[in-house]
């Protein structure tokens, strides 16, 4: 966590310093691209360190298994089916539009479909969830529960994301901090680390990249900003934990050994 935010806060500290446009081309966005990998940065300290003192793997890390070559776009589709649902649902309700224009302009904007798929990618699945996911969720799994744990998670992450609301040409800048859709993405932080670790889970970092992935892609080509939508947003998530909840393992607690008793004592022979 000390590295993680220690990383992230300084390049984003230098990216504020600088002002300006957080777009690419600009001295800001070098710093603000850079910020996005203290996780990763703290996650492979972390894995140098436990190589070096030669360490097991912690017992809840989920290794990479073939299943997940098929489990994770099944759980991304899920995600992004999520976000859009709750888009539409806003739709209907008259509180937002949606527009495969818009969603063409936002690609437009960086630099056509490829470009904006791999910075989608890259800044901010690739770079955090090797470490919130792979790094710090099994270490804490040992003696948390995924609730208590998602809470954690979900708050450090909320307030981790606090600097990029002062920069920008950011999301968070354009949401604004003290406003409700500011507010929204914050409190959003949780149940979207509980939705990441039920996918984690079931088959390990790289779902947890993809369902980040899906979730952030399908939010910035929808163009969600308003309140009532990203309470949408929220609750079909809601749903969706459920849902893979009822059907995954029933482990909800820390796993604990079994005490060892101690050896009757033999009797003592009087005299």
């Amino acid at each position: 966590m000390a590295i993680a935010f220690g990383t992230s806060w300084a390049c984003w500290g230098a990216a504020i310093a600088l002002g300006g446009s957080a777009s690419a081309g600009t001295p800001t966005y070098v710093p603000f691209l850079l910020g996005a990998f203290g996780p990763l940065i703290g996650a492979l300290v972390i894995r140098v360190r436990r190589g070096r003192r030669g360490e097991p793997v912690p017992e809840h890390a989920v290794r990479f298994r073939p299943a997940a070559l098929v489990l994770a776009p099944l759980l991304m589709v899920a995600a992004a089916g999520a976000v859009l649902a709750a888009a539409a649902i806003g739709q209907a309700a008259g509180d937002t539009t949606l527009s495969w224009s818009d969603a063409q302009d936002v690609m437009a904007d960086m630099g056509g479909p490829a470009a904006f798929l791999v910075s989608m990618l890259v800044s901010g699945p690739l770079s955090e969830e090797p470490g919130w996911r792979g790094t710090a969720y099994p270490r804490m799994r040992a003696t948390m529960g995924r609730f208590q744990i998602a809470l954690v998670l979900g708050v450090s992450w909320a307030v981790w994301h606090m600097p990029l609301f002062f920069i920008d040409g950011t999301v968070q800048h354009d949401l604004g901090l003290a406003t409700p859709s500011g507010v929204l993405f914050a409190v959003g932080n949780i149940p979207m680390a509980m939705l990441v670790t039920c996918a984690y889970e079931r088959a390990g970092v790289l779902a947890a990249i993809a369902v980040h992935f899906a979730v952030n892609t399908t939010m910035v080509l929808l163009h969600v900003t308003t309140p009532a939508t990203q309470a949408l947003i929220t609750g079909c998530q809601l749903v969706l934990i459920a849902v893979l909840l009822l059907t995954g393992r029933r482990d909800t607690g820390p796993r604990t050994e079994a005490p060892i008793e101690a050896p009757a004592p033999h009797p003592v022979a009087r005299r």
